[in-house]
């Protein structure tokens, strides 16, 4: 079982994001998610007054990036690939530019709980300009909150983005420079950008395969599960080894905190089926039925709530050296032994 493809596109302001997202995503038969700025509020007078407004401008960001690509990205994923025009974990390089003291100190408590909810793309596109080439492109789009924008704070902008290129290691990075490439009006330029990306994809950075896992269509006694193949184990050994080359930092109690909330959404998606269920009893005759019909029209979400909740059981038992499945198969027979005594 391999997930769809998910790339994002990343660059200083101006640098053509989306639109290269938008060119390329028929050609890797992608959806669209395009990051959604025009309505921050404090846009306007950031640009104006940065010192002011940065701290308004810029947690209003994270939360709304954080936000859209929580709910987006994995429901997209499930049934398609994906191409974003911006990566959450850019978001960070902002806050360093604009923001200092106690309110970066503050951004950063923020974004690193938030950013452990993220899922990472397959491959980051980075596309770089030289600060007059922003300057241009600015220039022709006029967006009207992006006037009083000065320069030096574009070449700021432009020199952070190649730091935050120069050690980013969470996922590989195609670098595409775009002073010379005219992508909307040549189309062998957009063709070399497409091929460049198809040539790093092909050398293995996508399509992370899961464990095989055998089905079973039935619980196992003890003694057939302790000799087939070790299906939670597996699962378990695979989360670890994704969450260490994704560098997640290892906290427990932060990771408890974190699977309250996802077992909050849970509840709240189970109250749901048992409203529905109530009602579905009359007219269909018998529980079971009204619920198995609740649970399906809450099929993907509750899909999604039970998946994030066992992501949190399993980096807590990582961390903790607990074998899930051990422990589970260790419990299941103390309480056969208590149900025959």
């Amino acid at each position: 079982m391999n997930r769809n493809l998910y790339i994002t596109i990343e660059g200083p302001i101006g640098v053509g994001k989306t639109t290269l997202a938008r060119l390329i995503r028929e050609e890797f038969r992608a959806e669209l998610l395009l990051e959604v700025f025009e309505e921050n509020p404090f846009l306007s007078d950031f640009y104006a007054d940065r010192a002011q407004y940065a701290f308004q401008t810029q947690i209003f960001f994270l939360l709304s990036r954080y936000q859209q690509q929580h709910k987006a990205v994995a429901r997209i994923l499930r049934d398609s690939s994906l191409i974003s025009d911006y990566a959450f974990a850019k978001d960070s390089l902002f806050a360093h530019l604009n923001l200092h003291d106690d309110e970066l100190a503050t951004y950063e408590r923020l974004h690193n709980a938030l950013a452990e909810n993220i899922i990472v793309p397959d491959l980051m596109v980075y596309l770089r300009a030289e600060t007059q080439t922003l300057m241009d492109r600015i220039a022709i789009r006029d967006r009207p909150y992006e006037r009083q924008m000065s320069r030096g704070y574009l070449d700021d902008l432009r020199q952070a983005y190649e730091e935050f290129f120069r050690t980013y290691t969470q996922t590989p990075v195609l670098i595409l420079g775009t002073d010379d490439l005219d992508i909307v009006h040549n189309p062998d330029d957009l063709a070399k950008a497409v091929q460049s990306i198809r040539t790093v994809l092909g050398r293995g950075t996508h399509q992370r395969a899961l464990p095989r896992m055998d089905v079973a269509t039935s619980l196992p006694d003890v003694e057939v599960v302790d000799g087939m193949r070790r299906r939670l184990a597996d699962l378990q050994r695979w989360h670890e080894a994704e969450e260490a080359g994704a560098s997640i930092p290892t906290d427990l109690y932060r990771s408890f905190i974190q699977l309250q909330g996802e077992m909050g959404g849970l509840a709240r998606e189970l109250a749901e089926v048992w409203v529905e269920q109530v009602a579905l009893v009359d007219v269909v005759g018998n529980q079971a039925e009204a619920l198995e019909r609740a649970a399906q029209e809450h099929r993907g979400a509750l899909e999604h709530e039970l998946a994030a909740c066992l992501s949190y059981l399993l980096r807590m038992a990582n961390y903790t050296g607990v074998d899930l499945e051990e422990a589970y198969l260790k419990r299941t027979r103390v309480q056969e032994a208590k149900s025959k005594g």
